[in-house]
């Protein structure tokens, strides 16, 4: 039955179990297949006709694989191609994007900030987003590559990691900003810190349980849901040495996972 089969999920690095922790808490008998892709992490800094390319490869795979729908846990790959793999793959692909909306409707005082990767600041699908609800909204953004690299590295709680954090607010806390959006799926697992330091006036937002929402819709109108007495798997696969990313996956994930398994692609 391809309601039995398994939901593909992939993002440049282990940010994107971020996304995934919120699918397996609402659809709990759905079977996942998550790629963290660390060969080609991060995909930020690529041009986008390599970040197009490399979804559609490991798009391909996971329906290799027998996946009924895909989740594109990564901003920037977003951006960069999920129009695309909608345009090539006839099954429910879902991707992520910066709260611009629902931050628009938290703000009191018209001042958001967000923090996220270059690729997805530099999109047309970010400037769409802005254009079409923050028109009046004073908004700053600020590339933070450096907190992808405290996720994939697991660190989320040091005191290095503090500082990491603060600096990369800065500027959005100097400006005003009295919403943060977390625009990348690698940032969610350092929200308690980012939390912390902005203090309780400031709200942070971020997609992940939306996206896992917009999932069980397509889910269901396709008829692709999973029974309710189905037992679910989840596998984590790995492009490159997956032994560095069980503390990750531990810190990221907050519980015991099947340890990574390597996946040459």
């Amino acid at each position: 039955m391809s309601s039995l089969k398994p939901i593909g999920v992939f993002d440049s690095g282990v940010g994107g179990l971020s996304v995934l922790r919120h699918i397996h808490r609402l659809l709990p008998t759905e079977s996942l297949l998550y790629v963290a892709d660390a060969a080609w992490c991060p995909y930020g800094p690529r041009p986008v006709e390599e970040i197009q390319a490399r979804s559609r490869q490991i798009t391909q795979w996971l329906l290799g694989q027998g996946a009924k729908a895909v989740v594109v846990a990564c901003n920037t790959a977003t951006a960069a191609a999920v129009a695309t793999l909608r345009g090539e793959f006839d099954l429910p692909i879902v991707g992520m994007e910066p709260a611009v909306k629902p931050a628009a409707q938290a703000t009191h005082n018209g001042v958001v900030g967000v923090l996220a990767t270059a690729g997805t600041l530099a999109s047309t699908r970010y400037a769409a987003l802005l254009a079409q609800f923050a028109g009046q909204l004073h908004v700053v953004s600020r590339p933070s590559p450096e907190l992808v690299a405290l996720v994939e590295a697991g660190e989320l709680d040091s005191s290095r990691a503090r500082q990491v954090v603060a600096h990369c607010l800065e500027p959005l806390l100097a400006a005003g900003a009295d919403t943060i959006i977390l625009g990348c799926t690698h940032f969610p697992p350092l929200r308690p810190l980012v939390e912390a330091i902005a203090g309780p006036a400031v709200a942070v937002i971020d997609t992940g349980h939306a996206v896992a929402r917009q999932l069980q819709r397509r889910l269901g109108a396709a008829a692709l849901l999973a029974p309710a007495e189905g037992v679910a798997t989840v596998r984590l696969l790995v492009t490159g040495d997956p032994l560095p990313y069980q503390r990750a996956v531990a810190a990221v994930w907050g519980a015991a996972l099947p340890a990574p398994e390597p996946l040459s692609l």
